[in-house]
């Protein structure tokens, strides 16, 4: 095809003059410019361009609070959501008042952090023009609706929202088929874009749907929840779906992909798809030099391994004959271990933080040579609040052009002798903190308080009660150093049991601190999202992060936060370590050394604890010597970590991250053909 015109790809849309043509014109798609589109389609049926697809099982996007599509009608109210409770010892606000925003429902196919990164590292792509089609799943139940319900902790519930009306998302005419023993699967393909910051360059994201009338009910299900785990079944067939069905996807609308990027090992049955398609088998050793892995994880829990008999009662045999001789990790095995398919049929492969790539190579000393490191980062555009652009726009002659090249926010540094600049980035601060009060304002929490945040997925080795061990050491320091603030938010998966006691911990203390409300004000929100990750992040005065090293491979919320200038208080680990020593805030507790990982199980509570207690006794005592009484105290040397941590977000970005990612990763890839 020599171009792709308008008429062209309108005519892929399933149902476009009913449901999307007032939306999609020549020019304009919801509300952006339609030109991008086109010409990224036309890249990636060029045979001739390197396009690149990345798999991955979720996706955050985050539209709520970038990026935001407009629809030329009012939005379903399927696809909004206006409130979320608030679990926190001053009970009778939670009773009263529920935290009320008018914002857009997150496009919910994703779960935690690695759908974020993964939503993150498109952007990214779009933002430098890289010719990069994500492939991943419409879940059409999205991942749960959380509820914390006293004395019986975390309740999911089933979320639903409409995916047909949903700003910026088409179905496509295309339909993709997988033959299973227990019948045909149909797929339907969905096509999402993300927009470069500027609005220049776009990538799509390509998303299977199973819940389409041509299947047996129990198909059309196997779409519905992100990371269903209740047994293996489910799991096997959503990998399935991602991997075979993905690859199938991109032959369907005919991209010509140089290479296939396996981002965590969900999507490893690509390989298979691969080599069973194949005429000549002994072509596969020269199309695996296409296929690239990254791993996120450490944690026994994130690499999946399915009995071979389990995967034989849905695969043909063809397909269970190479999952087995791709995935064994020896003869005698009767398992396949889709980290180890892809560790060793992947040309390479990558960690995701320097300290990682050392974890994993302890983990994995086979394949210990080819295991190198690219450090996650944040998506600038996306996590950077208004009055930090503000900020960083009126200082431009220092940090020059900023949007387009993040890297030189390390410029902030030239201005840690400027009386001006010291007083405006901690005016900044206060801005995002008091927008952030202002929307949980029922709660009365103060912006002369010191306000610590702890947002993640909730997981036992993430330790989110640590901060809890020992009520007493908490109730000394607000009494005897000053008042604290403590907000936190996190899902534990359905099916973690630990994760889902870690909730049930932190109710029964917020509930125990109910009578000392007017010197330690504490609540944990009901389900966090992108928005309120952006929120938390960018308006706390710490960040807290004390998971057990080393089982982090890298965490980004942290990074987030020093984007805005909001300092941490941290355990030594993943993305951390790279900034140990650049005095971003404070270090505690136990360090990794040696040739040994550990065990994720012994969570060293109690020598943590008392680390982190002496810490946050000096975060405390320094933060009221540097605003007390609504006075700035400009010489502080908290506003100097400020800055330090600024300067650090210039590498801890996925601008830098995919630009590793295309040098060290894509490139000379040889593609057999």
């Amino acid at each position: 095809m020599s171009s792709l015109t308008h008429d062209q790809f309108i005519d892929l849309i399933l149902e476009f003059e009913d449901k999307y043509s007032g939306n999609i014109t020549a020019a304009q798609y919801f509300g952006f410019p339609a030109q991008p589109i086109l010409n990224i389609e036309q890249q990636l049926l060029n045979s001739h361009q390197k396009n690149k697809a990345y798999f991955s099982m979720e996706f955050g996007i985050a539209p709520s609070i970038y990026n935001s599509f407009q629809l030329n009608k009012p939005i379903s109210d399927k696809n909004q959501f206006y409130t979320h409770e608030v679990f926190s010892n001053y009970w009778l606000c939670d009773y009263l008042f529920k935290v009320r925003i008018d914002k857009m429902l997150d496009i919910p196919i994703y779960g935690g952090g690695l759908g974020v990164l993964a939503g993150d590292a498109m952007k990214s792509c779009a933002d430098q023009g890289l010719p990069v089609v994500g492939i991943g799943i419409l879940w059409n139940k999205g991942y749960f609706k959380q509820k914390f319900w006293y004395k019986h902790g975390q309740i999911p519930q089933q979320l639903t929202w409409d995916p047909h009306t949903y700003p910026g998302l088409i179905p496509l005419k295309n339909i993709v088929t997988i033959d299973t023993k227990e019948g045909l699967l149909h797929l339907r393909l969905w096509k999402y874009y993300v927009y470069s910051y500027d609005k220049k360059f776009a990538c799509p994201i390509i998303l299977l749907d199973s819940n389409l009338p041509e299947n047996n009910p129990s198909f059309q299900k196997l779409t519905d929840q992100l990371y269903r785990s209740d047994n293996v079944w489910w799991k096997i067939f959503q990998r399935i779906i991602l991997g075979i069905g993905g690859m199938k996807a991109l032959e369907s609308l005919g991209y010509k992909i140089d290479c296939y990027h396996l981002n965590e090992g969900h999507a490893a049955f690509a390989l298979i798809e691969k080599y069973v398609g194949l005429s000549n088998k002994n072509d596969m050793d020269q199309w695996k030099k296409s296929f690239v892995y990254t791993c996120h994880t450490p944690v026994a829990a994130g690499h999946d391994r399915f009995r071979i008999e389990e995967v034989a009662k849905i695969l043909s045999e063809d397909y269970v004959q190479a999952a087995a001789q791709f995935g064994k990790e020896n003869e005698h095995s009767d398992q396949i271990n889709l980290t180890f398919m892809c560790l060793r049929h992947c040309d390479k492969v990558n960690a995701v933080a320097q300290k990682h790539g050392e974890i994993m190579r302890l983990q994995f000393p086979e394949f210990a040579s080819k295991i190198q490191s690219i450090t996650n980062g944040v998506h600038m555009h996306t996590w950077l609040s208004d009055s930090f652009r503000d900020l960083f726009d009126r200082y431009q002659n220092v940090l020059t052009d900023w949007r387009a090249h993040p890297e030189n926010l390390v410029n902030v540094t030239q201005l840690k002798d400027s009386p001006e600049f010291r007083q405006a980035i901690f005016e900044a601060h206060q801005k995002n903190k008091r927008n952030l009060l202002n929307i949980i304002r029922h709660w009365q929490l103060r912006d002369d308080v010191l306000t610590v945040g702890w947002a993640r997925r909730i997981a036992g080795y993430k330790r989110p009660a640590l901060i809890f061990h020992d009520i007493k050491r908490i109730l000394k320091l607000a009494y005897e150093v000053g008042p604290l603030q403590i907000i936190l938010a996190g899902k534990a998966h359905p099916n973690d049991d630990i994760g889902g006691a870690h909730i049930d911990e932190i109710l029964d203390h917020i509930d125990q601190l109910n009578e000392h409300k007017k010197v330690v004000r504490i609540m944990i929100l009901e389900n966090y999202d992108t928005y309120f990750g952006k929120l938390l992040t960018n308006s706390v005065d710490v960040w807290l992060n004390n998971p057990l090293p080393p089982f982090e491979a890298s965490g980004t919320s942290g990074m987030k936060a020093i984007l805005n200038g909001v300092v941490q208080l941290s355990t030594l680990d993943g993305w951390v370590v790279e900034a140990a020593n650049d005095d971003i805030g404070w270090i505690f507790g136990y360090e990794h050394h040696g040739p040994e990982i550990g065990s994720e199980k012994d969570l060293r509570l109690d020598q943590d604890s008392n680390a982190l207690y002496n810490n946050l006794e000096e975060v405390m005592k320094l933060y009221y010597q540097t605003y007390n009484k609504g006075q700035i105290n400009i010489k502080s040397p908290w506003i100097d970590k400020m800055i330090n941590c600024v300067a650090r977000s210039a590498f801890f970005n996925t601008q830098r991250m995919m630009q590793e990612y295309n040098q060290l990763m894509w490139q000379n890839n040889e593609v057999y053909k």
